[in-house]
């Protein structure tokens, strides 16, 4: 996906650097007149005006500033969601990855998702189909697991729990775990979103779950698929304590 990112004040700008080091067909754009010395293209034009040249380029967009002000720049050029970019808006304090336009047909969702990872912000996601899934699933592994492992483990867990996969809103796991290829191409397979939860959000969390010494001499926290789940589920309610499912660990939250 060929991705721009656009910011207008330095606390965008400090966004839209750190999320275009994950996405190497990637361009930030940013105000020539704030913009010397910064590594971005500068332009002089409106946002307005910007959107309207972007639109026509890019497969997605994501604006780090205000959803109101993103709104009425992009309102001139909404067409259909068939031909859409994906929008993604962030906030300043980079709290929130909102998917506000072309969320299914232009992946919107996806990238709200993946944005919300990098920045460890919490993806806003507002259709229907997405918002009826209220299960979260907390997974920890060995290195070096197999896909097919964790897909056996997710899905007895969830069949245990009473629940199926088209419940499941997305599986969340520990940041050192972010590019562990068995678990990733489990949740391709799967057709479920994959959710990274960072140590340091784990390491502080103060809620209610078994935490285990061993785990915290091992990585430095005190638990991982228990804490995953609840920190990613909003309200939630853990309906499934850790389970171990030979070199994978379950947990499920439901969301209230």
């Amino acid at each position: 996906m060929k991705i721009a990112i656009v910011a207008i004040t330095e606390n965008g700008y400090a966004t839209a650097s750190k999320l275009s080091r994950s996405f190497p067909d990637s361009s930030v754009y940013f105000p020539s007149k704030s913009g010397e010395g910064k590594t971005a293209t500068l332009f002089r034009c409106k946002v307005s005006e910007l959107a309207g040249t972007l639109f026509a380029e890019y497969d997605g967009i994501i604006f780090c500033m205000a959803l109101g002000l993103v709104i009425r720049v992009i309102a001139p050029y909404i067409k259909s969601k068939y031909s859409d970019p994906a929008i993604v808006v962030v906030d300043e304090a980079a709290r929130y990855a909102i998917s506000a336009l072309s969320g299914h047909e232009g992946g919107a969702n996806d990238l709200a998702i993946k944005v919300g990872n990098i920045l460890s912000a919490q993806p806003v996601i507002t259709t229907a189909s997405e918002s009826a899934k209220n299960i979260v699933i907390g997974v920890g592994c060995r290195r070096g697991i197999k896909k097919e492992e964790v897909i056996e483990a997710v899905e007895a867990a969830v069949s245990d729990s009473g629940h199926i996969i088209s419940d499941v809103s997305c599986i969340a796991t520990i940041d050192i775990k972010q590019d562990e290829a068995g678990l990733l191409e489990a949740c391709k397979t799967l057709g479920v979103p994959f959710r990274i939860v960072s140590s340091d959000m784990i390491r502080y969390f103060k809620g209610d779950y078994h935490r285990s010494d061993f785990v915290n001499e091992k990585i430095g926290v005190e638990g991982v698929c228990e804490p995953c789940a609840l920190l990613v589920a909003r309200r939630p309610e853990l309906i499934a304590p850790k389970k171990v499912f030979s070199r994978v660990t379950i947990a499920i939250a439901k969301e209230g």
